[in-house]
């Protein structure tokens, strides 16, 4: 973390000087929704700064108590880059096992089938994270608290209806209501409006956009309980298929006793609902008695309960542009999270879904706004995200059919874990590739970097900062702060200079450094560069760096020592774990939300200034 760059100052370094006004009926950004996603959405606008955006939520407070609560390796990523992934990682349970049980021999009784490790080695920095979504929302409003805006969402506030004007600088007006006083209403006008409001979006109604899906028909109940069992493996992830009782999903919680289950209880009639059933908790109890048996199992408390049926559904675009209409008129309204895409949550997927639809949009809007990008930038949102909603309602219908399904021979029950290890890596969130775009290049150099493939998230390694030596992951320069990235992977011998191959190409990326940056503002503001060499740090001589390495910032003119990295050889070489060509070296071109833009020779600038012509404004 920097600070004191413009200034000593006392303090907790976290909390950014207040700076923006807090604009109320005209701003760039209307977020209606205080979900995941909304939230996501928000905190990232609040620390970006220079963006006015209001936050309401049709709550009267802050969520309670969560019913998301399975935060995957790649959001923990995310979360990261906001500053508060060391605070979930401390008071989150971490799922390092999975456990398959299955009939046993006799066809009555349950054996455990296998073991496996949850996350397999080397898939991420960072582990699989079970913690109530009212914790994270407490991250995320402390954050927004600290930014420059001081954003905090305004509840009880509920919207009405949704106009369209694009004959005005505030080309959206959104009528708002009170929910306790609805007689009390106001006007907001706003640049862009988002909708995080969950599977009954008033905002994707008024767009005229509708989650198009079918339901499986499978009613299942879920409770968060205290209990004592002889079930052995409660406190770990596990997979239980009973022989004609029904299976249960067992998600061990944070703080060492709660857990959560879900339970399959039986099939829906064509027009029939959950809440039809009048499904009370003992039910549910005594069915997971049944499924457990011979285990014991007695509830000493039951925390939270609901009941609901299995459904996949989402919308054909996640913005208010027709189809025939993409390319000439500029979206306005977004949809993002449950407001465009449902699915059942033993996948657990929906909070993680919903926050990287929000860290996909996020930046995109800052940067049209500030003026940095050109509008198209925004039709890329709907397209990426939509068809990574596509990709989840496909995998959950196939895992909820395989997982409710009575397990007649070995094989049968077998299906179900070779399909969850199969998708492994799906589940942790780190195989989202977007398909190339306006911000996504081809592959055409994909062999300098075989470990970054363009497309994916950029994937962490751990390096040793030649500055102050200190050991770090590498993808934790990666901050939430709208700026591009380019980190350039040093060929062998080369250690910095400026007549070398790395000297030449950061002398290169310095024209454009400037081209795209605001005048006044630091080198760095827009595209922050970066470089890993071979040589072992104690070998290297900072001050022989290229400018662009350690660059003159701020009012004082101060150095910035954080630009600089080689390998943590005790840990692994970063250059041999992500496939690095070690003779040519490589230029990796890497987006605001962390995802790999270009993979390209270390001496092809021409081709960095090329792609940034068509998403940086000069």
């Amino acid at each position: 973390m920097q600070y004191h760059l413009d200034g000593f100052r006392t303090g907790d370094p976290s909390i950014a000087p207040a700076r923006d006004s807090v604009a109320k009926d005209a701003v760039d950004v209307l977020i209606v929704g205080c979900g995941p996603a909304g939230l996501t959405l928000a905190t990232q606008l609040s620390v970006l700064g220079g963006i006015s955006v209001r936050l309401i939520e049709r709550k009267p407070g802050p969520l309670e108590f969560g019913q998301a609560d399975g935060i995957a390796c790649r959001s923990v990523e995310m979360l990261e880059a906001f500053g508060f992934a060391e605070r979930v990682i401390k008071e989150g349970y971490h799922v390092n096992e999975v456990s398959f049980w299955r009939p046993g021999t006799d066809g009555s009784s349950l054996e455990c089938a296998e073991r496996i490790q949850d996350v397999e080695d080397d898939l991420s920095e960072m582990p699989h994270i079970i913690l109530s979504q009212a914790r994270v929302h407490d991250f995320y409003l402390e954050t927004m608290a600290k930014s420059p805006s001081r954003l905090s969402p305004d509840y009880s506030q509920e919207l009405v209806a949704l106009t369209r004007d694009d004959a005005h600088d505030f080309p959206i007006t959104a009528q708002i209501a009170n929910v306790d006083r609805p007689e009390e209403t106001q006007a907001i006008r706003a640049r862009y409006v988002v909708g995080c409001d969950g599977a009954r979006s008033k905002v994707r109604s008024e767009i005229g956009r509708a989650l198009e899906g079918e339901s499986a028909r499978q009613l299942w109940g879920v409770m968060d309980v205290l209990c004592t069992t002889s079930f052995p493996d409660i406190r770990l992830k596990c997979a239980i298929q009973s022989a004609d009782q029904g299976s249960i999903l067992i998600i061990p919680r944070e703080g060492g006793y709660l857990v959560r289950l879900y339970i399959e209880l039986d099939e829906l009639g064509p027009d029939e609902r959950a809440a039809d059933r009048g499904v009370t908790s003992d039910q549910l109890i005594q069915k997971a008695r049944k499924i457990l048996s011979p285990f014991d199992f007695e509830v000493a408390q039951v925390a939270w309960w609901s009941a609901y049926e299995i459904g996949q559904r989402v919308c054909d675009a996640f913005d208010d542009v027709a189809q025939t209409e993409r390319g000439t008129k500029q979206p306005r309204i977004f949809i993002a999270g449950d407001a465009c895409h449902t699915h059942s949550p033993k996948a657990g997927q929906g909070m993680n879904v919903s926050m990287a639809d929000a860290f996909n949009l996020g930046w995109k809007l800052a940067a049209v706004l500030r003026g940095q990008s050109p509008v198209a930038l925004l039709d890329t949102y709907s397209g990426e995200r939509r068809a990574k909603a596509q990709e989840l309602i496909d995998f959950d219908r196939d895992m909820a059919r395989l997982f409710s399904e009575k397990p007649k021979t070995e094989s049968d029950a077998a299906r179900f874990q070779a399909y969850f290890k199969r998708h492994g890596r799906y589940t942790a969130g780190v195989e989202t590739q977007y398909e190339p775009s306006l911000i996504t290049g081809a592959q055409n150099h994909q062999h300098l970097a075989s470990g970054y493939p363009v497309g994916k998230r950029f994937h962490s390694a751990p390096v040793i900062r030649l500055g102050d030596a200190k050991p770090m992951q590498l993808g934790h320069v990666l901050r939430a702060d709208g700026r591009w990235r380019i980190i350039i992977f040093a060929p062998a011998s080369d250690t910095g200079r400026a007549d070398g191959p790395v000297g030449t190409l950061c002398a290169d990326l310095a024209h454009l450094m400037h081209s795209v940056t605001p005048a006044g503002q630091d080198i760095d503001a827009v595209i922050d560069t970066h470089a890993v060499f071979q040589t072992a740090h104690r070998e290297m001589d900072f001050s022989k760096l290229p400018p662009l390495l350690r660059p003159s910032k701020g009012q004082f003119g101060l150095t910035d020592y954080e630009k600089a990295f080689c390998p943590a050889l005790s840990q692994g070489d970063i250059f041999d774990m992500r496939g690095i060509d070690r003779i040519e070296g490589a230029a990796i071109v890497i987006r605001p939300d962390q995802h790999v833009a270009l993979v390209t020779q270390i001496t092809a600038a021409q081709e960095i200034k090329d792609f940034f012509a068509m998403v940086l404004r000069a």
